[in-house]
């Protein structure tokens, strides 16, 4: 019943009691109008465990689907949030990487967003899951929808195969930064497959040393390389790698300040993390919004949505303070 990281906002509630939830949500769902402020009291302060329980206790008592209720009460963001919290994390995942695919046009930024942040583990989860819901598999649709360089990093990455150990080979590290720097900026062109097999694949210990030894070699970041010899997804899709590397809420961070900077609001991306961080590392994802930026990711949220989707992503946010 306990969340799935430990530095989140949603954490496990006290006295939590499945039967009294369900009830408290069918009250909510009945006669005319929705308690919408019942539902949102409930659902962002439970974790995904819990959420399940709720979801058997309903079937249950009322005979029927706590999501196909739900779905039917409400519309817009808030329905797209609360219909995300009540997936476990790899079917949420899966859920979103499949409607990025559906119908004309790609969300890369989606495809990208999970992909590159996630571990093996999670990974390997999410390929499960989708062969299940969907009847095949991520590949198939990943490579129907993609192309060239990009769609290999994907391929790639969905191969859960990065190494996870905390080893650092001091002689591959400068050797790989070498190669990097020969196939980037030392030559006319890029030689992108080089990118692909040493950020692939090598672990986070020795990527940042990598990153350090290619700084020397070259006197530039490896980001900077990355903007000035790729373009489009591919380019964006290396760049998340390197910056989940460096730091996940830091990444986390800036993605959805760009969600919600300037004119318009980025939803899709600014639910996503919002509903699939909100029990692992939210906490450090607030942290770095402020050192970043300068303000608080409780108040960027609440002078760019309204309603009662602002106070759903607001609870998830949790306080302003930290």
């Amino acid at each position: 019943m306990a969340a799935i990281g430990n530095r989140g906002t949603v954490t496990e509630a006290a006295g939590f009691n499945a039967d009294t939830d369900a009830e408290k949500l069918k009250a909510a769902m009945k006669g005319a109008g929705t308690d919408e402020a019942a539902i949102i009291a409930i659902l962002a302060h439970r974790t995904i465990a819990q959420r399940q329980r709720i979801k058997e206790a309903y079937k249950r008592t009322v005979g029927k689907d706590l999501a196909e209720d739900l779905s039917s009460e409400l519309s817009g963001h808030f329905k797209s949030v609360v219909l995300g919290l009540l997936m476990l994390a790899p079917v949420y995942d899966a859920y979103e990487l499949r409607h990025a695919m559906k119908g004309a046009g790609t969300e890369e930024a989606c495809l990208i967003d999970i992909l590159a942040s996630r571990s093996n583990a999670e990974i390997n989860a999410i390929n499960a899951v989708y062969k299940t819901e969907y009847g095949k598999t991520l590949e198939d649709d990943i490579c129907g929808d993609t192309s060239g360089m990009f769609k290999r990093v994907l391929v790639s990455l969905i191969t859960a195969g990065r190494d996870e150990s905390n080893n650092v080979n001091e002689a591959q590290a400068v050797q790989d930064a070498k190669e990097i720097y020969e196939a980037g900026e030392a030559r006319w062109g890029t030689d992108e497959t080089k990118f692909l097999t040493i950020l692939c694949v090598r672990n986070r210990s020795h990527l940042l040393r990598v990153f350090d030894e290619y700084k020397k070699i070259s006197g530039k970041d490896i980001e900077e390389s990355i903007k000035r010899e790729m373009s489009g997804s591919l380019e964006d899709i290396f760049l998340a790698i390197v910056k989940c590397m460096k730091s996940k809420p830091a990444f986390f961070a800036e993605r959805l300040y760009k969600s919600m900077k300037g004119l318009g609001t980025t939803d899709t991306v600014l639910i996503r993390i919002m509903v699939a961080r909100a029990e692992i590392d939210m906490l450090d994802i607030k942290a770095q919004f402020l050192k970043m930026y300068g303000k608080t990711l409780y108040s960027f949220i609440k002078g760019d949505t309204s309603g009662d989707y602002r106070k759903i992503l607001l609870e998830l946010c949790g306080s302003e303070q930290k």
